[in-house]
């Protein structure tokens, strides 16, 4: 095997065995400089977004070390007394010259995570290296496998034993807007929608509704969406027209066409 051959084998492996998913290029790079700077004395700091795996990285980078936070009150103790660790929200830190003159001062290994680097100062003297996460909907490669990921995890915690179909969420219907997070949440729901009961559907319907009875009148007018948009929003996937709708649904036409109209926000 060349040595070309070897980086990606190795690389391969580490996703794996870490769990953090690198399908697109920004996270390749980030990987191959986790893997770098393992063993090298430098301080790196990891950027982005929450949900884009910065937490999974740093602690692949130095599994043993603790997590401090930056507003921790025994922040400087544990430098003195720590040969390496990891400060998470770096920017919550009262003093960053006093965070890097306690660093260099008894050579302690630092890795921090934070959200955005440009609202830090003088940071370059205490971080030779950076990494930036971008968001999930940059990096569209590395949804399909972390949605199969969550969905896998979804059959291990939720399965009832038996051999059940397997699962395929549907990426058109992900939300991407908080990172790995939404993603797992709408994965998470999408293996309920698929395997729910009609009896299960309801409880939760119930449980719902009864959180909203005492918000003013009228209720059965303003909650009738819960019920009619599903059902129109299922119609239109599955029938492709309005009159095939309308002669599934048991509804005159024109009659189906005030309640698309009715509920057009939702559609």
């Amino acid at each position: 095997m060349n040595s070309q051959a070897l980086k990606v084998a190795v690389a391969a492996q580490d996703v794996e065995t870490i769990n953090f998913i690198a399908e697109s290029k920004p996270l390749k790079e980030a990987l191959k400089s986790a893997n770098l700077l393992k063993s090298l004395q430098f301080n790196t700091i990891i950027s982005g977004e929450a949900g884009t795996g910065r937490h999974t990285l740093a602690a692949y980078m130095m599994p043993d070390a603790p997590l401090v936070h930056g507003d921790d009150p025994e922040l400087y103790t544990r430098i003195e007394n720590s040969p390496q660790f990891i400060i998470d929200r770096l920017e919550k830190a009262d003093s960053l010259s006093r965070i890097s003159q306690t660093v260099q001062k008894h050579g302690t290994k630092v890795i921090a995570i934070v959200e955005d680097t440009s609202t830090l100062v003088s940071i370059d003297s205490l971080f030779s290296v950076r990494i930036a996460l971008p968001p999930l909907q940059q990096r569209i490669e590395d949804v399909p496998p972390l949605a199969k990921k969550f969905a896998d995890e979804a059959g291990i915690m939720f399965a009832q034993g038996g051999d059940e179909e397997p699962f395929e969420p549907d990426l058109r219907n992900v939300d991407l807007s908080a990172n790995a997070f939404s993603l797992r949440r709408s994965v998470f729901l999408q293996y309920f929608a698929a395997r729910m009961e009609k009896d299960e559907l309801m409880l939760l319907n119930e449980a719902y509704l009864l959180s909203r009875m005492a918000e003013g009148e009228d209720i059965y007018r303003r909650e009738l969406f819960l019920y009619e948009v599903p059902l129109i929003r299922a119609g239109i996937k599955v029938f492709k027209s309005q009159l095939k709708m309308s002669n599934a649904f048991g509804l005159n036409r024109n009659t189906l066409r005030k309640k698309i109209t009715e509920w057009k926000e939702y559609l």
